[in-house]
């Protein structure tokens, strides 16, 4: 299936691209369970959504992978209802901004339908929902609203960092007995680590402590993981250790292992995709806060979108979306370390999603 796009590194291990990841998952799963199907606009087009879907429609037919019509509404009904009946739909979003056109159904249906009949329905949907900045998307095409989602009972959301996760959590979330939703960030996917052929799950409800540190707790979610992790190399040049943490599952959320963390550094940034008002950063760090005493003395700090509109050129994209300079210059600062004499080398603050961790970390 995917022979052309894996490689091997010297110690053969596999390395995969995230989209390749992502495709992996959806041939395993619908090999293993015929109700398991796949569909959303363009789905079966040449381009395959980045190249996720790429083979699926000459594998498994028009009958499990097909286009839908711009109808988000009443296509996410025809998800939850054949969930309901006992398939395993994957609905397919192209931008996670046309989410808003089934929050009813999501909200109101999805989420609720278990609890409301006792137990007795389960609703196994997975919704793919696409992020990200770049090619001018603007204000209605470059939105995270993971915060809305985890904000909802009975729906689980995930976002995952790295090729390794994304297969996991797809298999996870493609076999939940409840809704999930998937937040891809678009930077992500040609990006490559090391992938299992076997099918694996990465389950819900437990982060990873991508890199470990001493000094600041970072946070990271989705691609912000690989600006914390280039952070991360470029503040040990002044000798400030950082502790990075992919949450990996935003809702079931491991706060354990946030905590801990922040316990033992007394310092705690959140780097989020989304804009820091009520969102997931607030979140965290509330709950961190809860489980702390106050002689913990946490220090607390949140970074994300600024309080505007997604802007379209690219000038204002370096302004408007959190990068490691933003993150470098934010525990600068905290830690009252004085940056004159010292700046960090341009090349290590640009493209960081270019840049190759090869997960599981």
């Amino acid at each position: 299936m995917l022979e052309a796009a894996d490689t091997r590194s010297p110690t053969g291990q596999r390395v995969l691209r995230y989209v390749d990841a992502l495709a992996e998952a959806f041939h395993q799963e619908m090999e293993r369970d015929p109700d398991v199907f796949l569909f959303g606009l363009d789905v079966d087009d040449h381009k395959a959504i980045q190249g996720s879907t790429r083979g699926l429609l000459q594998r498994f037919g028009a009958e499990r992978i097909f286009t839908t019509p711009l109808s988000e509404d009443a296509m996410t009904g025809v998800a939850i209802g054949a969930a309901m009946a006992g398939m395993r739909p994957i609905h397919t979003h192209i931008r996670m901004d046309f989410l808003l056109l089934c929050m009813n159904q999501l909200i109101n249906i999805a989420a609720k339908a278990h609890a409301m009949y006792g137990g007795a329905v389960k609703v196994p949907l997975v919704v793919r929902s696409m992020i990200g900045k770049s090619w001018g998307q603007g204000a209605q095409h470059s939105q995270a609203l993971h915060s809305m989602f985890m904000h909802v009972p009975g729906l689980k959301v995930v976002s995952p960092s790295n090729a390794y996760d994304a297969k996991g959590c797809m298999i996870a979330a493609i076999r939940d007995d409840n809704p999930v939703i998937v937040m891809e960030h678009r930077l992500l996917y040609p990006t490559e680590a090391f992938v299992p052929e076997e099918p694996y799950e990465v389950a819900p409800g437990k982060a990873r402590v991508v890199a470990a540190g001493q000094d600041v707790t970072i946070v990271a979610v989705s691609n912000m993981v690989l600006e914390a992790l280039r952070a991360r190399e470029l503040l040990a040049d002044l000798g400030i250790s950082v502790e990075v943490i992919d949450p990996i599952w935003l809702s079931p959320l491991d706060i354990d292992t946030i905590a801990a963390s922040a316990l033992r550094t007394r310092r705690l940034l959140v780097a989020d995709n989304g804009w820091s008002m009520c969102g997931a950063g607030a979140e965290i760090i509330a709950q961190v806060l809860e489980r702390s005493e106050p002689e913990a003395s946490i220090a607390v700090k949140r970074v994300g979108f600024a309080p505007t509109t997604c802007p379209p050129s690219p000038a204002l994209e370096e302004r408007f979306y959190p990068n490691v300079e933003t993150l470098v210059a934010l525990v600068q600062k905290w830690l009252g370390w004085d940056p004159t004499g010292w700046s960090p080398d341009p090349e290590r603050t640009k493209l960081a999603h270019q840049i190759q961790f090869r997960g599981p970390f």
